[in-house]
């Protein structure tokens, strides 16, 4: 693997899933919901509740050596009475499993979708913040708010009552998550607990957004 290759890490959600990806080398992705960034050189595998102590890390990857579109009864017909069975899918073929160094965890427990990272990026990580790629003042505002302390989650998704929605940064709290979006415009629906900068304000006063940052995490009860 190359530091320039393109790897999509994807989730693992069953124990028989992983056994098609190390077996039979395969790996399937809903074409409605498969990413813009595709098809990669590698995938790593996010491993799920069902995975017991190596829950909430990504632990293997395979380089993708081809894919094809199929129905999702081609590729599992012992299912084909299920309302999905017609459904399109992706069918990655893989090389053989590899395992990293280290496993690389979730500090906290997410849910993850896709996140495209990098050959340099899955080799370095050492938590699952560290493989997420952004604009450089997203990367400037994370990293100082790891060395002030706080220890804020990238690529979010804010789930509160019936709302949800996505933010660059957020800091769970003990009463709600804190969300941090870094844009030049002012999203149009911005909730209390969200808090906005320019990439000018992380660029040039960076201390000030990281104080303002801390008090709000404070206003909700400190961090969770």
């Amino acid at each position: 693997m190359h530091p320039d290759s393109s790897v999509l890490v994807a989730v693992m959600n069953s124990p028989r899933d992983f056994g098609f990806a190390r077996d039979q080398r395969w790996y399937r992705i809903p074409q409605k919901t498969a990413p813009k960034f595709f098809p990669p050189d590698f995938v790593a595998f996010y491993f799920t509740k069902p995975f017991g102590a190596d829950a909430f890390s990504v632990r293997y990857y395979a380089q993708v050596r081809g894919h094809e579109l199929l129905k999702r009864r081609e590729l599992l017909p012992d299912e084909a009475a299920s309302p999905k069975a017609d459904e399109p899918y992706y069918k990655l073929q893989l090389g053989p499993l590899l395992e990293l160094p280290h496993a690389i965890p979730s500090k906290r427990w997410r849910r993850l979708t896709f996140v495209l990272t990098t050959g340099e990026r899955l080799f370095s990580a050492w938590e699952i913040n560290d493989l997420i790629l952004g604009p450089y003042e997203h990367d400037l505002m994370w990293r100082a708010l790891k060395d002030a302390g706080i220890a804020a989650e990238r690529g979010y998704v804010i789930r509160e009552a019936r709302a949800r929605y996505n933010v660059d940064l957020a800091v769970p709290c003990a009463d709600g998550d804190l969300g941090i979006v870094i844009r030049e415009r002012k999203p149009r629906q911005v909730h209390d607990n969200v808090l906005h900068f320019t990439p000018q304000q992380v660029n040039e006063a960076l201390s000030t957004c990281v104080y303002q940052v801390k008090q709000a995490v404070l206003q909700r009860g400190g961090m969770k």
